[in-house]
């Protein structure tokens, strides 16, 4: 159905444009929007008009973060001898909810996924084995979603840190094969972190 303001029109087609939202939400986004005086409406734009221009990605590990190294990165009480490997930003924020790891992070910004056109070279793989070439680690935790292609990852990476001399480990499978970690209980996680295990094990399984 047309709308009857091009304006609202292409309002609404910048809203729908975001991921799981249909035409429907964005149209009552705009709306609400649209109630919402000027100096708010505003403040929303500055926000993620900032956010587009101030966010960075850590040196390091590849995390979000507003400078050079992000605020984990920068703890010098953390663990700097194991790196837990993830997808992206959600999964750092729940194995950090759990509070039950103080290591590092290595956040690939992606998994390998051939249907979708992602192949190792589009994640950030390389630097991770730039930060293991220090010799200071001793651990890296796989801790990619239970999914085939979070599993395709996690043995492709396995194969190319076997030339390093870490161990190499993968959350317990308390996670449901399936599951995200971003949707997965604090307390399930946890414990997942706590009993990980040997990856070979799980090539066996």
């Amino acid at each position: 159905m047309e709308l009857p303001s091009k304006y609202l029109q292409e309002a609404v087609e910048a809203i729908a444009s975001l991921p799981g939202i249909g035409r429907k939400s964005a149209l009552r986004l705009t709306l609400h929007l649209l109630r919402r005086d000027n100096l708010e409406v505003s403040q929303f734009a500055n926000a993620i008009s900032s956010m587009k221009e101030n966010v960075r990605f850590c040196d390091t590990c590849g995390n979000i973060s507003d400078g050079p190294k992000c605020n984990i990165c920068s703890q010098a009480k953390r663990d700097q001898s194991v790196i837990c490997v993830v997808e992206d930003l959600r999964d750092v924020l729940a194995i950090e909810s759990t509070q039950l790891f103080q290591g590092l992070y290595h956040v690939l910004g992606g998994i390998i996924s051939p249907m979708d056109g992602v192949g190792p070279s589009d994640l950030n793989i390389t630097s991770l084995f730039g930060r293991l070439e220090s010799g200071e680690v001793s651990e890296i935790i796989l801790a990619l979603n239970a999914t085939m292609e979070g599993d395709t990852t996690s043995f492709y990476l396995f194969k190319k840190l076997e030339s390093f001399d870490c161990k190499v480990t993968s959350i317990a499978r308390g996670v449901s094969v399936g599951d995200e970690l971003q949707y997965t209980d604090e307390i399930t996680l946890g414990r997942s972190i706590q009993h990980r295990t040997p990856f070979e094990q799980t090539l066996s399984r």
